[in-house]
């Protein structure tokens, strides 16, 4: 379980200023429900048009999700939109007290919302970071395609909050926490950013004995791939190891998901990184 706030969960039990705004003057949606999770947030300005005196929002996420939508319509109220531009995902995060690392992306999702409303509001164009947006000019090159996030959306979160691993930028955008193959990417862009060389590649893993590798297989899987799953209502089982073939199993929200072919290719990553390169997972219905 994660560890939260009190402030987190006051705001996940009892959000405010859920639903839309009818006339609202700015309107900035992010995410998509293929990704799990989407905000869409909307903001009413005074009759200067400067200062926003209403800001509600609709999501669909998690608890982390909807207590960050929560905090930040709240934290922009009587702000000017340039005041409001100037919030940060941190700031977000700090306002409830605190979330866990693996879930600062859903104050970042809320960041994003903020400054698309704004800047399009604006005329914009606004950066497209990823996910559906159906408007605005995409922000550099796509690095990770399973989230259809950019290299200067990545540089710029990497920046903003002085990320040094490649899980960090994981629990903070998503990027590379499906099939993994951005992974290497990112971490070069995080080398530039820190203005390092990229790291030099992992020594050869070692061979294992099939004892020691099933071991290896059913460990990661229990302490670093189901804690993920149980975070957003999901679940996996081990069906069989044949060698290097991992048979699994999703159950809970997982089951049937569309987004699952994607979660196995996260499995599969994790456990080639951390087990064997030559691991293959296999989704099966048991």
């Amino acid at each position: 379980m994660w560890d939260y706030t009190d402030k987190v969960k006051e705001h996940f039990l009892n959000p405010r200023n859920v639903g839309d705004i009818p006339d609202a003057d700015a309107v900035g949606e992010v995410g998509s429900l293929a990704c799990g999770d989407a905000l869409k947030l909307f903001i009413k300005l005074d009759d200067a048009k400067e200062r926003i005196i209403n800001a509600t929002f609709q999501t669909f996420g998690c608890g982390s999700a909807i207590a960050s939508s929560s905090a930040l319509t709240e934290m922009i109220k009587g702000k000017t939109l340039d005041e409001a531009l100037a919030v940060t995902n941190q700031e977000i995060a700090d306002y409830l007290g605190g979330l866990p690392e693996e879930k600062m992306h859903c104050s970042v999702m809320g960041q994003e919302a903020l400054e698309l409303a704004i800047v399009t509001y604006r005329g914009g164009p606004a950066p497209v970071h990823g996910h559906d947006h159906s408007h605005g000019e995409q922000e550099g090159e796509v690095v990770c395609k399973c989230f259809g996030l950019t290299d200067g959306f990545l540089r710029k979160v990497i920046e903003q909050n002085r990320l040094h691993t490649a899980e960090q930028v994981t629990h903070f955008t998503k990027a590379g926490g499906a099939c993994g193959g951005c992974i290497p990417r990112i971490k070069d862009i995080i080398a530039q950013v820190l203005g390092e060389q990229p790291a030099v590649p992992p020594k050869k893993q070692e061979k294992l004995t099939n004892l020691r590798k099933m071991q290896l297989i059913q460990e990661v899987l229990e302490n670093e791939v189901r804690p993920q799953l149980w975070a957003d209502g999901g679940d996996l089982e081990l069906v069989d190891i044949a060698g290097s073939i991992v048979q699994i199993a999703f159950r809970k929200a997982c089951a049937g998901c569309h987004s699952s072919g994607h979660t196995a290719k996260f499995v599969e990553q994790k456990l080639r990184d951390m087990v064997s390169s030559d691991i293959v997972v296999e989704e099966v219905e048991g």
